[in-house]
């Protein structure tokens, strides 16, 4: 009987912990996946709409927002963007691919372009999760000097990233990757 039990223990904590996990990343996506990563320094996010960027500019002073995404622009994004340029904020495209990795001498140029940025600096791509994890390591790493830990967390489930080869994003994290061992953790 106790054998049975520890089974049904085991099971639901192998089953349960991706279970929760995918339906925090599924509420995070609903929420647009925002996030403080530096308190009134840096922060991320999915594609924000116009009221997020009220809202953000409102609440957090955002004087900054770098969009990573490299589709044509659709209504909702064009009408962020005009909502930026109604609060004063400073509009930065750097178009990435999600699916291809990125050069180290691009990150560099990234990680350049971030930290010069004024701020507080919003970074957004479509779902904040694989581009915008990928920036956000950088400056966390690089710019920051955080941790490696707390900069490789930016890529994470948390977020919305899974960084396993095949089910995901993966060109991102092998970018991190890359790029992390000319900074020298």
């Amino acid at each position: 009987m106790a054998g049975l039990r520890r089974l049904r223990v085991l099971l639901a904590v192998l089953l349960g912990a991706p279970a929760l996990m995918g339906a925090h990343m599924g509420v995070q996506q609903l929420l647009g996946n925002f996030h403080e990563v530096i308190p009134g320094e840096f922060y991320r996010s999915g594609q924000p709409d116009h009221d997020d960027v009220a809202h953000y500019a409102e609440r957090y002073g955002i004087r900054t927002i770098l969009n990573l995404r490299d589709e044509k622009p659709d209504a909702e994004a064009l009408a962020a963007r005009a909502e930026a340029e109604r609060h004063g904020i400073r509009i930065i495209d750097y178009p990435m691919s999600s699916a291809r990795r990125l050069p180290v001498a691009k990150a560099k140029e990234l990680a350049a372009l971030m930290r010069d940025a004024p701020k507080p600096l919003l970074v957004h791509c479509d779902h904040g999760a694989n581009r915008t994890g990928l920036a956000s390591a950088i400056y966390a790493g690089a710019v920051a000097g955080h941790s490696e830990m707390a900069a490789e967390f930016q890529l994470s489930p948390y977020y919305g990233h899974v960084p396993i080869e095949g089910l995901g994003r993966y060109e991102m994290y092998r970018s991190w990757d890359r790029f992390e061992e000319t900074i020298g953790f």
